[in-house]
């Protein structure tokens, strides 16, 4: 997903991951991910910042670990998420250009059409 206009199925994939509870709240606490990292590698503080290691957020949820990969495959798929492997961890951060679009988009299909 990226800024040109999404398309209705496009729209209806993003309101889909957000309606869950869990997506909807990884994607809140990835506004802040300071508050989840405290020990990042100097490598992904330089070359992906504001990632965020899948075991911070799996702890944060409670839930399983292949839950949360589940979720948050789900929400890169739709464009919200950015990933990054480094060895054998995963780091996520907030695709702030698609949420953007997505927003803009969304608010826009809402709004009567003035004549």
């Amino acid at each position: 997903m990226g800024v040109e206009d999404l398309k209705n199925e496009d729209m209806l994939a993003v309101l889909k991951a957000l309606s869950n509870e869990t997506r909807l709240n990884i994607l809140c606490w990835l506004r802040e991910p300071e508050k989840m990292n405290e020990n990042l590698p100097n490598v992904i503080k330089e070359e992906f910042p504001g990632g965020v290691c899948v075991g911070s957020i799996q702890e944060k949820s409670g839930l399983t670990q292949s839950v949360i990969s589940s979720y948050l495959s789900s929400m890169q798929k739709t464009g919200l998420l950015e990933s990054r492997r480094y060895g054998q961890w995963t780091y996520y951060r907030r695709n702030e250009e698609a949420i953007a679009a997505f927003l803009e988009d969304f608010a826009a299909g809402l709004q009567v059409k003035k004549k």
